[in-house]
């Protein structure tokens, strides 16, 4: 079974796509931009974008049932491998139990001039 989700009180997609597709047993999290879910806008700074992608993260993983401390797997992109540092700090304070595997990596542009862009895969309740 596979039900797609988009999640009221997260950001629209920027493309074709849903916010999360639930399996029996996991939920796949498509990647968050640092979006404002009211406007769409991004917040100026790594830190700052940082925070509402994660925050945007768990808007989705609640509204499909689960929540942070069920994610198995992050991978983040990052628009300058510079500010994976800042991006830790951020980080630790959301995943701050057991930590999901990760994967982080630069990439040449996000969508939207975006910063930072996470998505996750958590086990389903």
């Amino acid at each position: 079974m596979k039900q797609s989700i988009n999640v009221p009180g997260a950001p629209a997609a920027v493309g074709p796509y849903v916010h999360a597709v639930k399996t029996d047993n996991f939920i796949f999290i498509s990647g968050q931009l640092g979006l404002h879910p009211s406007d769409g806008t991004l917040p100026k700074g790594i830190k700052d974008q940082t925070v509402q992608s994660l925050e945007n993260l768990k808007t989705i993983l609640e509204g499909c049932g689960s929540d942070l401390d069920h994610v198995i797997k992050t991978s983040i992109f990052l628009a300058d491998i510079a500010d994976f540092a800042q991006v830790n700090e951020i980080y630790a304070k959301y995943f701050c139990h057991e930590v999901p595997a990760r994967s982080c990596v630069e990439v040449a542009n996000l969508p939207k001039g975006g910063l930072v862009e996470i998505e996750a895969i958590a086990i389903a309740k």
